[in-house]
This record gives structure tokens, C-alpha cells and sequence, in this order.
């Protein structure tokens, strides 16, 4: 039998469908608008709930995508603008960097089809995506620290990460945030 459900997540209320069933898997599935659980007949709705408490960004993100949530930037501002907004931005950071030794990088912006920036630490240049100048000032700020951060970090390890930690507490959130946007 079909039950009915609600969870109070991180990301949201999320409310979805909890069916038990002779299977061995958990199945989460996002058709329609709708939240779909099959579960074992031995799991608990409290185990359900959690599981659905676990995945709710990713549920939301889903949700997102099927009701038209991602927004895509359709509008490309003027070269001179993307320069100014992404100049500031890049301004507003980088005092967070040059306390760490960052020499401030020369800025380059281009179109990129998939990537928010980069960074060139051994050239000593980023380069940003001028659609990225259409976004919030915060996930402006955040890509231009993530690519500061590279200049002491060239990956993604552990290192980068406690960096942006301690650089940005809330970067997390706002990659999150960036992701609903589509290049």
C-alpha cells in the first residue's frame, strides 16, 4: 500500500510517495513533479524519512529541473559590461587571497561552454565566463575566489577545500545556488 509522506529537510519540504515492497534496493525515483520511494518491506518510515532527509538537495534540484527550475541565461551582457561586474567581483575576493600570498592575477573573460572559470596559476591569469556576469554578485564572489584558491591549491584536494573553508564558510551554498544555473 502507497503512503503519503512528508520531510523537513535541509533544502525544503519535501513530500513523496513511500511504497513497500519484496525488493532488496532502495529505489528514489523524481517523475512528473512527483517524489517516488520503494523501499523493503522491513524498512521503517523513519528509515524512509531519513533516507528522503538525506537526498533533498538532490530531490529539489531534480524537482527543479522537471518544473523548468533551471534558469538559463539566455541574455549575454556586453563585453564591457561582463568586464566591470566581473572586475568587482574579482576586487571584492581578492584581499581574502593576497592575505594568503596571492599575487592578484590578470583577469580574462571568454565564453565557455562548460565552466565557470578557470584558472592558468602558472601564467598567473583566470579566466571567467562572461555569463557569469548575469549571475548574483555571491556566486560571482565565489567563482572568482575558487579560482584564486587554485593559485595555492592547483586541485581539488583536501587542501583546496579547507581553504575555501576558511576563505568563504558558506561557498557550499552558494556552489548549490550556481548549479541551478545552466551555461
Amino acid at each position: 500500500m502507497d503512503q503519503l509522506r512528508m520531510v523537513d529537510s535541509s533544502a525544503g519540504i519535501i513530500s513523496y510517495t513511500l511504497t513497500r515492497k519484496r525488493v532488496k534496493n532502495w529505489n528514489l525515483r523524481v517523475r512528473d513533479g512527483q517524489v517516488f520511494l520503494s523501499v523493503p518491506l522491513r524498512a521503517s518510515g523513519r528509515q524512509a524519512d531519513e533516507f528522503i532527509r538525506s537526498r533533498g538537495n538532490w530531490i529539489l534540484r531534480a524537482l527543479g529541473r522537471q518544473n523548468g527550475g533551471e534558469r538559463l541565461i539566455t541574455e549575454e551582457l556586453p563585453r564591457e559590461m561582463c568586464m566591470e561586474r566581473l572586475s568587482t567581483a574579482l576586487e571584492r575576493v581578492y584581499p581574502l587571497a593576497a592575505a594568503l600570498g596571492v599575487s592578484k592575477p590578470q583577469l580574462r573573460l571568454r565564453r565557455m561552454k562548460s565552466q565557470w572559470g578557470n584558472c592558468h596559476y602558472r601564467q598567473g591569469y583566470i579566466t571567467l565566463n562572461t555569463v557569469l556576469a548575469s549571475c548574483p554578485e555571491e556566486l560571482q564572489d565565489y567563482v572568482a575566489l575558487h579560482e584564486l584558491v587554485h593559485f595555492l591549491h592547483p586541485d581539488h584536494g583536501c587542501g583546496f577545500y579547507a581553504t575555501m573553508d576558511a576563505l568563504m564558510p558558506d561557498w557550499k551554498g552558494r556552489r548549490r545556488a550556481l548549479k541551478s544555473y545552466r551555461l
